[in-house]
């Protein structure tokens, strides 16, 4: 294959009070907005994407699309033809994209039924510095998967993408540098596992952890470093108990990366991660990744 996906964008959340979400991903989340539509609001990072993040008034909370970048709209109709040759139920045509942000995309369903979209172009900005305590871009997105090798091969034959690591329950797959900007972990369910927000380092990780909790909102496991991508974490529940993670230093790979395999993966008895200073997921957590789960078809804002 000769075209792939090249990156993370943003993801579309589906929210039951859109203006109270608004009012968290602002003022307690720290992301800035920057476009609105028919009940919708767009937040960016501190990073040139245009947004990283949709909101979107609906019944309830739910991942209403993941959307992936691509070089140019050469490569947007590669990949579009190789959706469609995958066997796919549902895949719209390329087109321009009419949403903020604009480019050229199209939206899919993938093998398991999750809303995907993948576009070139679109408005930046040139205003890229990092800020303090405030996230840069969507570093990465976990998904729950009934089969989950079926949709590896799916996103690493289809799309492009390359095999970082494997645990004995998780796959890390890489469209660019970062170890993975998507994970799937083999579950009984389809469902969002959490969104991970980049901080521009450890320290911002920490003081985004003090100021969610001055906010009312516990650190649900973390402050700790994984394994697989080497990133430090600390996860949250946000609006409609979508699961948010704050996450930094990221490993930047390339072809040279040797795949780990579990064994490589295996911790000591009592530990989930490298340092071994917390306790774990708390039940709140684990309970929530099985309950945010997809559209019933491709997602379109109101």
């Amino acid at each position: 294959m000769t075209s792939s996906v090249n990156g993370l964008l943003s993801v579309d959340f589906g929210v039951t009070d859109l203006k109270a979400a608004a009012a968290f991903y602002t003022d307690v989340w720290h992301l800035t907005p920057v476009a609105d539509g028919k009940d919708a609001l767009y937040f960016r990072g501190t990073g040139p994407k245009h947004h990283i993040l949709g909101l979107h008034k609906r019944d309830k909370g739910e991942l209403l699309r993941v959307n992936l970048s691509a070089q140019d709209e050469a490569d947007v109709d590669a990949l579009h033809a190789a959706v469609v040759k995958s066997g796919v139920s549902t895949v719209e045509q390329p087109a321009a994209i009419t949403e903020p942000g604009g480019g050229y995309g199209f939206a899919f369903r993938d093998p398991e039924g999750r809303n995907m979209r993948i576009i070139a172009g679109g408005l930046r900005h040139a205003d890229r510095a990092d800020k303090p305590d405030h996230p840069r871009k969507i570093s990465h997105c976990v998904l729950n998967s009934v089969d989950r090798d079926v949709a590896v091969d799916f996103y690493r034959n289809t799309l492009g993408f390359k095999l970082s690591d494997r645990t004995g329950i998780m796959s890390f797959i890489r469209a660019d540098r970062d170890h993975h900007c998507i994970a799937l972990v083999k579950s009984t369910v389809t469902t969002l596992h959490h969104v991970a927000f980049e901080m521009p380092s450890l320290d911002d990780v920490m003081r985004g952890g003090g100021r969610m909790r001055d906010n009312g909102y516990p650190i649900e496991w973390g402050v700790g470093r994984h394994g697989p991508g080497n990133n430090v974490f600390s996860y949250f529940l946000g609006p409609d108990g979508m699961v948010i993670e704050y996450t930094a230093e990221v490993d930047q790979v390339d072809d040279s990366y040797p795949t780990g395999d579990p064994e490589k993966w295996a911790w000591p008895k009592g530990r989930n991660d490298r340092w071994g200073v917390n306790d774990g997921p708390s039940k709140r957590m684990a309970e929530a990744e099985k309950r945010i789960t997809f559209p019933a078809d491709i997602f379109h804002p109101a």
